[in-house]
């Protein structure tokens, strides 16, 4: 009966763990008109290499991350992207941490970001 349950256990994680993905990337370019702009959340080094044409770089390692994300509208919505999602997460974790209450997407890598706000990447 233990490894019953310990398998049942298991199993319902697995369900719950591929239940909770969600892709990154959108069939369809969301609409941006609420959007009050797109966050690179790289380095200024991957930033250079190229980035979404009009978002704005606040690197979610860099020093100054609170300080940048503080002067935005914390009502406001944001599409917030980094190379593979990840850093975007965290960042947008961050933001609600510091009192964000609009919708703040994770847009995924920079590919990804560009097929869902329907920007170009920049050099």
């Amino acid at each position: 009966m233990s490894r019953f349950i310990k398998v049942l256990a298991a199993g319902l994680i697995a369900l719950f763990a591929i239940g909770s993905l969600s892709a990154c990337a959108a069939s369809q370019p969301m609409d941006m008109s609420s959007v009050a702009a797109v966050i690179d959340v790289r380095t200024p080094a991957e930033w250079a290499t190229g980035h979404l044409d009009g978002a704005i770089n606040i690197d979610v390692q860099g020093a100054d991350f609170a300080s940048a994300v503080d002067a935005l509208d914390h009502t406001a919505n944001y599409v917030v992207y980094c190379h593979s999602g990840n850093r975007a997460g965290q960042a947008i974790e961050l933001m609600k941490g510091a009192g964000f209450t609009g919708t703040l997407t994770n847009g995924g890598g920079v590919v990804d970001a560009a097929q869902l706000t329907n920007m170009k990447v920049v050099q």
